[in-house]
């Protein structure tokens, strides 16, 4: 039992490198807070494009969608940061990440904001039209706010995946908390560095988790 914890779970090791995870999970935060936005807002165009009237539009989107929550995303960082390249494009880690998990988690959050729309009552539509209210406005001011609500708790939990789907940018050596945790693990000969960023993720993903599970709880009392 000593070896174990002295192995995984070494304290002096884990002082040691802890300003270096800190680095490293600045560095994860602010790469999720590019990837979220930008995922987020994408998603809603796609959504409103597979509603559309005209079947291209709604083609476009069906493909985008089944294509990229069909592809590997460190496949697709791979292809973006070592692809690009042979075209003349050369782009750092961070934006090559980035554009990978937004192209991927787009996708997902598409079809989460999808389901909300469609969950919102026709007769809301129809209400808010009586009211003299456009289409663009029925839309922004009457059926999204619902739509959101609605699917609210599997937004939250596409989020908090995104967040650990930030770690594939270590494959393309952005120091993010997985990278900096792997580089200690080879300098330092222990596996503690990993346990240490793995309790990290969890400290900063847990009270989401929680919050997440009595939001879901509330919702199904109130109905």
């Amino acid at each position: 039992m000593d070896g174990f914890v002295a192995t995984f779970f070494n304290i002096d090791i884990a002082l040691e490198i802890l300003p270096a995870l800190g680095r490293g999970l600045l560095n994860t935060i602010y790469l999720a807070l590019i990837v979220f936005p930008c995922s987020f807002v994408a998603g809603l165009g796609l959504s409103i494009m597979g509603m559309s009237r005209s079947w291209i539009v709604r083609a476009m989107s069906v493909t985008y969608i089944d294509f990229f929550r069909s592809f590997p995303p460190v496949v697709l960082l791979i292809v973006i940061f070592y692809g690009l390249p042979f075209f003349g494009w050369r782009i750092d880690p961070l934006l090559a990440a980035s554009l990978a998990l937004i192209l991927n988690a787009a996708s997902y959050y598409a079809e989460v904001q999808r389901t909300g729309i469609e969950s919102v009552d026709r007769g809301q539509w129809e209400a808010a039209h009586s009211t003299g209210l456009n289409p663009s406005e029925t839309y922004l001011w009457v059926v999204l706010p619902q739509a959101l609500r609605n699917v609210v708790s599997p937004l939250i939990g596409n989020t908090i995946e995104l967040v650990k789907l930030t770690a594939i940018a270590s494959v393309v050596s952005y120091s993010e908390l997985l990278k900096v945790a792997k580089e200690m693990q080879s300098l330092m000969f222990s596996p503690t560095p990993l346990v240490a960023a793995a309790l990290i993720y969890f400290l900063m993903l847990w009270p989401f988790v929680r919050w997440l599970s009595r939001f879901e709880r509330g919702f199904m009392e109130r109905d």
